[in-house]
């Protein structure tokens, strides 16, 4: 039979044993100093810590590699394929393999030389690797959870078709968010056909995951130019099937259509477009006369600037900031060009987090808002030597020039959050006294003669899309508006909108807001009548006139 008193005191006898050695060893441990000018014992230290019981430790040999890995010095016809659209032959020189631009698969085949089919023996698509598309299915499904007002739409609108008879040619990112889009206007009644309007911000998987649901899609991560515009060109130049939609995020499908299919370009019942860039080019058309048909001007329409725009940006710039360069922002001091919906968001997300964050501006008015917010406006010369990171938002050219760059202090860093690839001089880099050096995917060190290096991010293009992935909810506020959009110009009566662009009627701005409002469980107020009255509006809307800014 045990003793329980007598097993208790050789438990505290036991206890105060091993305090008693802990104390010796860190007696022993305290004692010990190791000065600049003396070598440590190693004999003593290891006596130190062989006094504290341990498990036997099990020996594992290291071994290393002795000599170090030869890489290429020149990609292969294949790999040359997945190399940037503005990139030369100059700067591929310094790159150790040409397959660290896709990042996406071990194999080097251009998709443009494989033979691919999707299980119902349809081969009407080119992406990377059809065997993706369940894994690609399962993001689309993710994404479904979170875009529950497309959703919504989508069921609404179903039995009635809309947009039966569209033949919509679509160049947007494609990613899973966009997939839904798709197939919400496939649901809707379209036809689509759809290509990526960035080289970089294409999944793989989801455009594998379209391709198997038998949407002719054309696109994959690591595009070159000549991909890029091969691509656009299959989704127009097709046998038996001619486009009457054009949804758009940048103006180059617009652009291509226009220039190389004229007669295809004045068919189109209506253009779609979502970005400043390609709104830019849609005003200039306008202008000189040459929009033969009407366009909308979703990038401007309350429900994509005031969300996507800002909201959006403020989450995913440091998203992929961090993704790509694991950077601490506490203290750092950050220079964002441009203060527009775009440069608010990401100016904000750089400050809560403690950086010392300047603002560019030509505009008065966001110079106002930007001092008004806490930022020091200035000139980008007077910050150049001692800054941080520089961040472009303002959709112009030659924002960050060449001399500029040669002007950053090592380490520093510069990216852009703007759609096109205009807003940092890239091309002025590409020179032989220039070193290029992939250091990790979408991150290049440029290295200058002396040693200096500048951390250039996605080649000075689109930082979120290339880097990161977007908050799904926002883009569903923005898909929404897109479709939305389709379905007025596609059903529009003849005569209601011109050879002009055209922003979202703000009964839709507010439709679009509405529908995701249940996400919130947010409860509106309804005007009573006296009250529609006093402010001369109907209780339904819409509530605010079309001068208004929110």
């Amino acid at each position: 039979m045990s003793d329980p008193a007598g097993e208790a005191k050789l438990e505290v006898k036991q206890a105060s044993k091993e305090a008693k050695e802990s104390e010796n060893v860190a007696e022993k441990y305290s004692a010990m100093t190791v000065s600049k000018n003396s070598e440590m014992n190693m004999g003593e230290l290891a006596s130190v810590f062989s006094a504290v019981p341990t498990h036997k430790p099990v020996k594992k040999q290291i071994q290393f590699v002795e000599e170090k890995q030869e890489f290429s010095r020149f990609p292969t016809k294949a790999g040359r394929r997945s190399l940037s659209r503005s990139i030369s032959q100059s700067s591929t020189d310094s790159y150790s393999s040409a397959a660290s631009y896709t990042d996406s698969s071990d194999d080097e085949t251009s998709p443009r030389d494989k033979t691919q089919v999707n299980s119902k023996g349809g081969s009407d698509f080119c992406v990377k690797n059809i065997k993706q598309a369940e894994f690609g299915r399962r993001e689309v499904e993710i994404a479904e959870q979170d875009m529950s007002a497309l959703i919504s739409l989508r069921k609404r609108a179903q039995t009635e078709k809309p947009l039966a008879g569209a033949k919509i040619v679509g160049c947007t990112h494609i990613t899973a968010q966009t997939a839904v889009l798709i197939e919400t206007l496939a649901a809707l009644g379209a036809q689509c056909r759809w290509t990526a309007c960035n080289i970089y911000s294409t999944q793989n998987e989801v455009a594998a995951a379209l391709a198997e649901r038998g949407v002719p899609v054309f696109a994959w991560k690591g595009e070159s130019e000549d991909d890029f515009w091969w691509c656009i060109d299959r989704c127009v130049n097709t046998e038996g099937w001619q486009p009457n939609m054009i949804l758009d995020d940048g103006g180059d499908l617009t652009h291509w259509v226009y220039k190389k299919y004229p007669n295809v370009f004045k068919k189109i019942r209506g253009i779609v477009e979502e970005s400043v860039t390609g709104v830019h080019r849609l005003y200039q058309l306008s202008k000189a006369g040459k929009l033969c048909v009407p366009a909308m001007n979703v990038n401007d329409s309350v429900t994509k600037q005031k969300f996507d725009n800002l909201y959006c940006c403020r989450e995913s710039i440091l998203d992929g900031l961090k993704r790509t360069t694991d950077v601490m922002f506490g203290g750092k001091q950050v220079v964002v060009c441009g203060y527009g919906e775009v440069g608010k968001g990401c100016s904000a997300a750089l400050k809560a987090l403690g950086a010392v964050v300047y603002v560019t501006e030509i505009d008065p008015i966001c110079a106002l808002q930007a001092c008004m917010d806490g930022f020091r406006v200035v000139k980008l010369n007077e910050v150049i030597r001692h800054v941080d990171v520089i961040i472009t938002c303002t959709g112009n050219k030659n924002v960050v020039t060449r001399d500029q760059l040669d002007r950053m202090k090592n380490g520093s860093m510069v990216c852009n959050m703007g759609h096109s690839n205009t807003e940092i001089d890239v091309a002025s880099l590409r020179t032989p006294e220039l070193t290029w050096e992939r250091v990790r995917s979408q991150v290049d060190h440029i290295i200058w003669p002396d040693g200096k290096r500048v951390i250039l991010l996605a080649e000075g293009r689109l930082l979120n899309l290339s880097c990161s992935t977007m908050p799904t909810f926002v883009l569903s506020i923005t898909a929404t508006t897109q479709a939305l959009a389709l379905i007025e110009l596609y059903n529009a009566p003849e005569g209601r909108y011109k050879q002009d662009v055209y922003l979202l009627p703000k009964k839709m701005d507010e439709y679009v807001a509405s529908l995701h409002l249940a996400t919130f469980d947010a409860h509106l107020t309804e005007l009573t009548d006296e009250q529609a009255k006093y402010l001369g509006l109907n209780k339904n809307g819409p509530f605010k006139p079309n001068y208004y800014r929110y």
